[in-house]
């Protein structure tokens, strides 16, 4: 036993008497002592802050919300405003007419998702229309016929008085629904005098849930009365002793204690409170308590701890690494030349040794380097010979792409130009007798001595010949699409004005549209009036495919030489057996009698003259994408040009 315990003492001996541990023990000790001194000095300092930046964040979240609550009531009466000046609603307010005023007023409290009911009452201060949002279903509900007329912001409002915030009035009042931020303002008649007054309101709850959620992290809201005898609104959740020994903390701050904040005890856990006058339009509407709980100060303190310990271990670790990479140094060449023979044997052929040594190690270096580059020549001109070879399939397989496209326009320009002669031949024939069938039931109903039975037979028959007057002036559209009437103009413009013609089917059809338009004008070349009838086309295909309302995205984006105009529903998609077939003449999925199937096919030839192209992705049940690429400048105006 004894001569294997003189070996490892030999062996202890050596490493502690050897280069590598006398590098890295002072360089240990040293970061020891300094991390220790570190950690307590530091640690002092951060507390101290946290505790001081806890308060301000206190007085800030308080700042915040009063902001933001002042932001909305701007809002409101910006809603208000547009209200009250919507063309039409004095004069039924003083017809006393709720249909017209909810006809009015609906897309406003409909699209608004900023305030949760608009207020209509007469100069007597009677409900005339209230149209609210269930806070629940989101449906929008009507109540009429409430009196108005006792509460103090009626009275100011049918009183016409100004201060010097102006005419306009808010307030709290207290719904079904809860404590509801009310602004409100006059209406005038023509001779100037009032004939009644608007509201719009925000529930109170909802709007400090939303300030919460955005812009506080930690903090909770509490809005007291102006008297501090009941909470208005709060996003704390009740707890099972109720707010009253909250309410009590707050009775007993007085105004010399406002600027502070306040211990208190909530949940059977530690809380910091801060209280404030919650003021609008310079009336003071209560009292906005800030809550924020004391075992944040706790626990960032802990943390700021851990972090710092955290740092200088790994600081002491680092400068360990160092010490023993010096001490690796002597061997240092043998094992890079070790690690460059793995690489070289793992395929990494770009590797040289780097080592400029007169010794045999030198030597061995420099057989390496000339074996690598050997090797590196031979990879090189296989890899080449390989990169020309997927290069020619690439090559191939774009040439065969574009014979395929090629083939697939020239069979759908055969067949626009074979049914658009049948259609041409025709069109006339059938034109003249309906035009003749319709006139002469319009005649007939003009006699006053046909018999009623007789009469809506008839005037069945004209309504069929009207109908089908329109399908052959649409083939007689399809057979005659006329050569594109170029010039130069902002294709956001067409856009927009494409929008506006199909503004009513859409709204009807509840869908919304995201517009994604550059902000500067697009100028392009193509005939303006045939790009609206594709767009329309398009839009009114889009809009059908969502009878259920949903979402119709338009996007322009552009390059150099062309420009790209996306338009996306959420419908209910293309089947995958009828992409194929959608830009054929007559064919169409809709039912009976809602379509003919011409329009993507008027729509692919008036691309396809513009020498650009459609294309379409779509995924059932999720909606559809139709893509118009369209060049920027028309080949045949180029070369006019050059």
């Amino acid at each position: 036993m004894e001569p294997r315990q003189n070996l490892r003492l030999v062996a202890l001996k050596a490493r502690l008497s050897g280069l590598q541990f006398k590098l890295i023990v002072p360089y240990v000790l040293l970061t020891l002592i300094i991390a220790g001194i570190g950690i307590f000095v530091i640690t002092r300092l951060v507390t101290s802050s946290i505790r001081e930046r806890f308060v301000n964040q206190l007085y800030e979240s308080a700042r915040v919300t009063s902001d933001a609550i002042v932001r909305h009531e701007r809002l409101m009466l910006e809603i208000l405003r547009q209200a009250a000046f919507t063309e039409g609603v004095t004069e039924a307010i003083m017809a006393k007419d709720p249909a017209r005023l909810e006809e009015l007023l609906a897309p406003v409290a409909a699209v608004r998702g900023d305030i949760d009911s608009i207020t209509i009452f007469d100069a007597r201060g009677v409900e005339l229309l209230t149209l609210g949002k269930d806070p629940n279903s989101h449906q929008l509900l009507k109540n009429q016929g409430g009196d108005f007329s006792t509460l103090e912001l009626t009275q100011n409002i049918l009183a016409g008085t100004s201060d010097a915030q102006g005419d306009k009035y808010v307030g709290l009042l207290t719904t079904s629904y809860g404590a509801t931020l009310v602004t409100g303002a006059p209406v005038y008649g023509p001779a100037g005098d009032v004939v009644g007054g608007v509201m719009v309101g925000s529930q109170l709850q909802k709007l400090l849930n939303g300030i919460k959620a955005q812009d506080l992290a930690l903090s909770d809201l509490v809005v007291f009365d102006p008297q501090r005898q009941s909470i208005i609104a709060t996003t704390l959740v009740t707890p099972d002793e109720g707010f009253e020994p909250l309410i009590d903390e707050v009775k007993q701050i007085s105004g010399a204690e406002l600027d502070k904040s306040h211990p208190l005890e909530l949940y059977n856990r530690d809380f910091q409170m801060t209280l404030t006058e919650l003021m609008l339009r310079q009336d003071q509407l209560g009292w906005l308590g800030v809550i924020l709980p004391s075992s944040y100060v706790v626990s960032a303190e802990a943390t700021s701890r851990n972090v710092f310990v955290l740092i200088f271990a790994i600081g002491t670790v680092a400068i360990v690494m160092v010490g023993y990479l010096i001490s690796q140094s002597i061997a240092r060449p043998i094992l890079k030349l070790r690690s460059l023979t793995q690489a070289v044997a793992s395929g990494d052929l770009n590797q040289a040794s780097g080592l400029n040594r007169s010794d045999e190690i030198g030597e061995l270096a420099d057989t390496f380097d000339v074996m690598t580059s050997k090797l590196r020549e031979r990879t090189a001109e296989a890899d080449r010979l390989y990169e020309e070879a997927i290069q020619r399939n690439i090559e191939l397989a774009e040439i065969n792409e574009r014979l395929r496209s090629t083939q697939l326009q020239l069979i759908q320009s055969e067949k626009l130009a074979a049914i658009g002669q049948l259609t041409a031949g025709i069109v006339h024939d059938v034109k003249n007798p309906l035009t003749v069938i319709k006139g002469v039931a319009e005649l007939l109903l003009y006699e006053d001595q046909l018999d009623p039975e007789v009469k809506s037979e008839v005037s069945l028959i004209r309504e069929s010949a009207l109908k089908a007057n329109n399908i052959v002036s649409d083939l007689l559209k399809f057979s005659r699409q006329s050569k594109p009437e170029m010039g130069e103009q902002d294709i956001c413009e067409t856009i927009g004005i494409a929008l506006r013609l199909m503004a009513y089917p859409i709204r009807k059809a509840h869908a919304q549209v995201v517009k994604e338009l550059p902000d500067q004008p697009v100028m392009m070349t193509y005939d303006a009036q045939q790009i609206e009838q594709v767009l329309v086309n398009i839009i009114t295909n889009a809009v059908q495919a969502m009878p259920e309302g949903g979402t119709l995205k338009i996007k322009l984006s552009q390059s150099d030489n062309h420009a790209e105009i996306a338009i996306q529903d959420s419908g209910m998609g293309i089947l995958p057996e009828h992409l194929t077939r959608i830009f054929d003449p007559f064919f169409t999925t809709k039912v009976d009698g809602e379509g003919t199937g011409l329009g993507l096919s008027v729509s692919y030839g008036i691309i396809s003259n513009h020498s650009g192209r459609i294309d379409v992705e779509s995924v059932v049940g999720q909606g559809s994408t139709f893509t118009i690429i369209l060049p920027m400048q028309h080949p045949e105006l180029t070369e006019a040009q050059s």
